[in-house]
């Protein structure tokens, strides 16, 4: 079974940029930050892959690949020094992906929020975090064993980060079920005192966003009023509030009932678009 750690990995892997040979030495730099040995270990096929193809469009081919137990091993003959710039975002951006590929991993958001980098030596941790600071990503370094890991373990860092590296299938996925757990989790917490009511507030959230995420994808917004669009985006960036309270979080505030008849409309426009795609398969 694919972790979701190699699951973005795989995903990143295939990322078809690397025309641009300030890039590609810009995301082996990365790699190259989290070891200080002229040998990369890795038991991901893709990741051996996408390290191979940066060497050789980086004219490096004195490397050989070979298995050491269910682990790939890519040796190159001398210690790699790259001189690359961090002078715009897509440059910081490929370095830093390049040391997630090299030595990243990240939880799968169903159990807990955890991603981390791991590398050798102090010097190459504090230039990856300040880089991520640089872009708005908290994230913080701990001193494991004889490593210092860069980590973060806020959801929406998390999101925000495999988003900047360009791992967009995953930071769906992630999203999705951040949006549940932390539905749930809430619940957990209340249920003692309004078990039934929050079920029910669950639920129809969880039905309305999945809505509100359908037409969107379908590109049929903009059938919708400006009023119901100010509530579809209200209800996405607040899953857990009730109806009556999205209704006080409008520009013009409307009660309950209002809010319903908005919602009607936006889960009747989420259904003919299902009825249309039934009626054309």
């Amino acid at each position: 079974m694919e972790t979701f750690s190699k699951k973005v990995k795989e995903e990143l892997s295939l990322l078809h940029n690397l025309s641009d040979k300030n890039l590609v030495k810009c995301e082996l730099k990365g790699y190259l930050l989290t070891t200080d040995s002229n040998k990369f270990v890795t038991e991901s096929e893709y990741n051996i892959n996408r390290f191979s193809k940066l060497l050789s469009n980086s004219g490096i081919d004195d490397f050989k690949i070979e298995m050491q137990g269910n682990k790939f091993c890519i040796t190159t003959k001398n210690k790699i020094e790259i001189e690359y710039r961090t002078e715009n975002e897509e440059e910081i951006r490929a370095v830093v992906r390049g040391s997630f590929m090299g030595a990243g991993s990240v939880t799968d958001p169903k159990s807990k929020y955890h991603l981390e980098i791991v590398f050798q030596n102090e010097e190459n941790a504090e230039k990856i975090k300040e880089l991520i600071m640089g872009v708005k990503i908290n994230c913080k370094i701990i001193k494991r064993d004889k490593n210092y890991v860069v980590y973060m373990k806020d959801g929406e860092d998390i999101a925000n980060f495999l988003a900047f590296i360009g791992a967009s299938k995953a930071v769906l996925n992630f999203e999705d079920i951040r949006v549940l757990r932390d539905v749930r989790n809430k619940v957990n917490r209340l249920v003692n005192c309004e078990t039934a009511n929050l079920n029910k507030v669950v639920k129809t959230s969880v039905k309305q966003i999945e809505d509100i995420k359908l037409i969107k994808e379908k590109n049929k917004f903009n059938k919708l009023s400006e009023k119901e669009k100010e509530l579809a985006n209200l209800r996405l960036n607040n899953p857990d509030s009730t109806l009556a309270e999205l209704g006080t979080m409008l520009n013009k505030p409307i009660g309950k009932s209002g809010v319903n008849h908005r919602m009607k409309v936006i889960s009747d426009l989420a259904e003919e678009i299902k009825k249309e795609e039934k009626s054309n398969i």
